[in-house]
């Protein structure tokens, strides 16, 4: 038990507030093992799920802080070491953000709820796209297709640019624009060198008075498609190092998306784990212990 105060519990996480008088504005963030898909929180945990999404979420902030600096913004991070003990390497200690009320997503390949509006309007909400695409092509440039940020239990919704505008000003939209898609053109081209397709991804950002901050995680797979590059194939649904396999399973059982999600079992719980676990160690370099 953290003997701090909890300010909130999301689908994967706990947020405490670890502020002091000495250092005020100060959020401890830890990531569960619990995961979540169609919106429902999972019964059945990944083992060392949380410490995963920490780590590559902390080398990411590193691989990226020069994009954001070049931007006029930084990211939240503060250490991951001054954390209690109980939570050490799934916990990070953050700056606490005005956070915008927008999931800024970025998109360099056609894949998922962005196939199936693809196919139906033959755009992503006010993102017009070529004729021809299939699930799995590449764009010819990435996109920002953006989306409302729901609570647990809720949908996010796709959203197009001008409701960003409408909710953050002109001025900033633009700027969550420029940046998502700076940000996902790095972190493609570090993924690409490790042998990885970044499909898509979405970044979280809030405000230190009014200067932008990068929050939440970062290119983990809860939050992006990471695809192995050997055997992108447009046409299908590509293998890949995230959760999808265990979105694939629950389509698969025959589950309704609105009772209660069933356990998942073992070998899907197994498989799961070594796929965050290879998406971690390509992006990396380094051995997860």
């Amino acid at each position: 038990m953290i003997d701090l105060p909890l300010v909130a519990r999301g689908k994967v996480r706990e947020i405490y507030d670890a502020s002091s008088p000495a250092a005020p504005g100060r959020l401890l963030l830890v990531a569960s093992d619990r995961i979540s898909a169609y919106d429902h929180v999972l019964p059945t945990p990944i083992p060392d799920k949380g410490v995963v999404l920490t780590r590559l979420s902390v080398w990411w902030f590193e691989q990226l802080a020069p994009v954001l600096s070049a931007a006029g913004a930084s990211h939240h991070l503060i250490s991951t070491s001054d954390v209690p003990a109980e939570v050490a390497g799934r916990a990070m200690l953050v700056r606490r953000l005005d956070m915008l009320p927008v999931e800024c997503v970025a998109r360099g390949y056609l894949s998922g709820s962005g196939t199936v509006e693809y196919a139906r309007t033959g755009s992503i909400r006010d993102v017009a796209l070529p004729a021809g695409l299939v699930e799995g092509s590449k764009l010819p440039s990435p996109v920002f297709t953006p989306s409302t940020k729901a609570e647990v239990g809720e949908h996010d919704e796709a959203i197009d640019y001008a409701a960003v505008v409408g909710a953050v000003g002109a001025a900033r939209a633009e700027q969550l624009r420029e940046l998502t898609l700076a940000l996902y053109s790095r972190a493609a081209e570090i993924a690409v060198d490790a042998g990885i397709v970044l499909a898509d991804t979405k970044f979280e950002f809030g405000l230190a008075g009014d200067s932008l901050v990068l929050g939440d995680e970062v290119l983990t797979p809860d939050s992006s498609r990471f695809w192995p590059a050997a055997t992108w194939s447009p046409g299908a649904v590509q293998p890949s190092y995230d959760k999808q396999y265990v979105r694939d399973w629950l389509t698969s059982s025959g589950w309704d998306r609105v009772s209660a999600p069933p356990e998942l079992p073992a070998d899907v719980v197994a498989a799961t784990r070594e796929r965050y676990v290879t998406a971690y160690e390509r992006l990396t370099g380094q051995t997860f212990a």
